[in-house]
């Protein structure tokens, strides 16, 4: 009694598998007062716990106490040992990820087409069920086929999985396209992606410059000036002119080459704001109303025209010779005067109207001619000859007497519709 000693607690694991929360709880005696542990122990309303927590298969600790008796009664030592045998399973806790990647070009022109791609991923662990893509495009931009929106079925992505698809789209005008696509799943998940594409168009403008009036036999020429006043570059310009029914000489500028009834430029590439002038000269073999129509295209770049229209018109010109059959001619005899009218110009003339004079030294016999006559006093005048055709002539005869001896003038005065003033002949005739 009232001496201090030892005494020993072993914990041994008795099993060929780990227990789990190993709590040992020692109840010491009333007449027993406790001095130490070691481990060191947790005293609780006269007890001591040790906490052991986990221990391997077959596995033993000692659990030391000291202390002494304060009575001579015999000391009554109680321990327990609570533990757990666990039953464990291993779950795998995964992070799907989904990701969406969507490009497209950055710029494009109006008639190409606009390729996209989709790229969907399970970037992180596990499955992901029922993934889809849409895209709902904006105004002016669809499929190749017309739609209006992209719908994806990608189904299962397994982790690090990903699946691609490719779309052509087309637009109907120019302008910038913000494009976004939305992809899901049926686990809830969502990613996003966007693209921005400007669309672009060459736009050519042609304007077409000659004469309106031109005068038959003369060259005309035409200049054709072709610009892009779009914002893309015009591919492969080309201007075609085509030729004019009825002309008779073609001209080119450089570059210019002769397709059929066309004159036709290889312009090339022309930049954004370029213009390239080019020239064609035509030789009219005719009068009339002559429409010269020239066109340009490039690639992408609609056709655009313009025309010229030049009215070429014929000049009448009419030449008047006199002459007289006898020369010189004796007093009472006859003298036979020819009057030819010749169409000499590029345009018929009308009205073509000769009168004759004769001096006192002679007289009036008779006429002959296409057209009647009429004789006032010394004065003949025929009646007006409708027409005179391009290269044709027209003859009158004015027989007269020789009144008496003298240098004779006989007068011949020409009128036509298309002279402004009249053309006058005088023939000599000697009388004896």
């Amino acid at each position: 009694m009232n001496a201090p000693f030892e005494y020993t607690i072993q914990v041994t694991n008795v099993s060929e598998v780990s227990v789990s929360d190993v709590v040992v709880t020692e109840r010491l005696p009333r007449n027993f007062r406790f001095e130490r542990a070691d481990p060191p122990a947790t005293p609780r309303d006269g007890t001591l716990v040790w906490a052991l927590g986990a221990m391997g298969p077959r596995t033993s600790l000692d659990l030391k106490i000291v202390g002494m008796a304060i009575t001579s009664d015999c000391l009554m030592h109680c321990s327990t040992v609570d533990f757990v045998v666990p039953t464990c399973i291993n779950i795998e806790v995964v992070e799907p990820r989904l990701v969406l990647t969507k490009t497209a070009p950055q710029e494009t022109v109006l008639c190409d087409p606009i390729p996209v791609s989709f790229v969907v991923t399970n970037s992180g662990t596990g499955d992901i069920p029922g993934v889809t893509v849409l895209d709902n495009l904006p105004p002016g931009l669809q499929t190749a086929d017309g739609k209006t929106q992209i719908s994806l079925d990608a189904g299962t992505l397994g982790s690090g999985q990903s699946k691609k698809y490719a779309v052509n789209l087309k637009a109907a005008r120019t302008g910038e396209y913000i494009n976004r696509a939305i992809a899901t799943s049926s686990s809830g998940l969502k990613a996003e992606a966007t693209t921005r594409t400007i669309v672009h168009q060459p736009v050519l403008a042609i304007t077409k410059t000659g004469p309106e009036r031109l005068f038959l036999g003369r060259p005309a020429t035409y200049q054709i000036t072709v610009t892009n006043k779009g914002d893309a570059p015009a591919v492969e310009t080309i201007v075609e002119d085509t030729i004019p029914e009825g002309v008779q000489a073609v001209k080119a500028s450089s570059g210019g080459a002769l397709s059929g009834s066309k004159i036709v430029w290889q312009l090339g590439t022309l930049a954004i704001n370029a213009s390239k002038t080019v020239s064609v000269t035509y030789t009219p073999a005719k009068g009339g109303a002559y429409t010269n129509v020239a066109s340009a295209a490039a690639v992408c770049a609609d056709a655009v025209t313009a025309t010229v229209r030049t009215s070429v018109e014929g000049i009448a010109a009419v030449l008047l010779e006199v002459i007289d059959v006898e020369d010189p001619i004796e007093v009472g005899a006859q003298e036979t005067y020819i009057i030819t009218a010749t169409n000499q110009g590029s345009a018929p003339d009308h009205n073509v109207q000769i009168t004759c004079v004769l001096e006192d030294a002679q007289e009036y016999v008779s006429s002959d001619g296409p057209t009647r006559a009429t004789v006032e006093g010394r004065t003949i005048r025929f009646a007006p000859l409708s027409v005179l055709p391009v290269g044709q002539k027209a003859t009158w005869k004015v027989v007269v007497r020789a009144l008496r001896a003298g240098d004779i003038r006989f007068h011949t005065i020409m009128n036509t519709q298309e002279l402004g003033r009249s053309v006058e002949e005088t023939e000599a005739t000697r009388q004896y």
